[in-house]
């Protein structure tokens, strides 16, 4: 059957039974009624000469071809949102809508002051701020600008180097004084650890420059606290479970943690700022993009301040 031209609705009718599992799921998430949703289905099916669900005891079942189409709908589904988001931007004064992606320890303690200092200079400006370790892509504009914590390697990017963030153990003041204070890495074999969950090639390379400072004990398998989300890890360490890493500006906002060790674990995260090279005549995305540059800056400062007083 040939293919047909099937409308924007029906993709993203099919994007939400694929993520969602059901069509009466999807429908409470599109805000249609399940009928609407089926229709979406069958019409779109039948563009593409294909089945794409097979109901289940668990629900609908994606068939090959689904996920085959999968990415695509997702892509469209960026595309059409940027497309809103450009639509929403002001000629004559810095306004619009801007979708912000970052980690989640820098979008919740680094990144609110940020954008409330943004957006008292300049109201019209709406953020979308999207939370998340893994690296949005930026081409396909599932985001506007981009806070990463490893350099760019796609091209058509402006990327601006930040700096870089230097992180440390910590643990609550009360937990050492009740374990003690370790005063070498072997001491750290008799302390409760909070670590990853999950070895990804991320946290290989963090690993690797760990056991460069001299922290090769610092292992999955010593983890008492194991947890994928770095906010977890951080609210672990500021409740007093252990010790664990975090950065050196986030915790000293904290005078209950102490850093610990600071002669031996020198480790960084290389910090920057970049956006689709489309997008930096855009005046509502070159002022997101530098405020937060200017404002990451001062957070990179803040911890290489608490790094040399320390070191003092």
């Amino acid at each position: 059957m040939a293919m047909g031209d099937p409308s924007w609705d029906l993709y993203r009718t099919f994007l939400a039974v694929l993520r969602e599992g059901s069509l009466s799921a999807a429908a409470r998430h599109l805000g249609l009624a399940q009928p609407t949703v089926g229709r979406h289905v069958d019409a779109l099916e039948q563009a593409v000469g294909q089945q794409l669900f097979t109901r289940s005891l668990h629900g609908l079942m994606p068939t090959p071809a689904a996920l085959e189409l999968g990415p695509y709908a997702e892509t469209l589904q960026a595309t059409a949102s940027a497309l809103l988001r450009a639509a929403s931007a002001s000629v004559a004064e810095v306004a619009g809508t801007v979708r912000v992606t970052a980690s989640e320890v820098i979008g919740v303690e680094v990144l609110p002051p940020i954008l409330a200092a943004l957006q008292e200079t300049h109201p019209g400006l709406t953020i979308e701020i999207v939370l998340s370790n893994a690296v949005e892509d930026l081409l396909r504009r599932d985001a506007d600008i981009a806070v990463r914590m490893v350099a760019p390697m796609q091209e058509a990017l402006v990327a601006q180097r930040v700096g870089f963030v230097p992180l440390g153990l910590h643990a609550r003041r009360d937990y050492l004084e009740r374990h003690g204070v370790p005063r070498t890495p072997a001491d750290l074999e008799r302390h409760r650890l909070i670590g990853f969950d999950r070895e990804t090639a991320i946290v290989r390379r963090f690993m690797a420059g760990a056991a460069a400072q001299g922290l090769a004990g610092f292992t999955r398998a010593r983890f008492a606290l194991r947890t994928d989300n770095d906010l977890a890890q951080l609210a672990l360490i500021r409740a007093g479970a252990g010790i664990g890493f975090c950065q050196l500006a986030v915790a000293r906002r904290s005078p209950e943690l102490v850093r610990i060790l600071p002669e031996v674990n020198g480790l960084v995260l290389d910090t920057w700022v970049a956006m689709h090279e489309n997008l930096r005549r855009a005046p509502r995305c070159r002022v997101v993009f530098d405020a937060l540059v200017a404002g990451l800056r001062r957070h990179v400062t803040a911890g290489e301040d608490n790094a040399a007083g320390e070191a003092g």
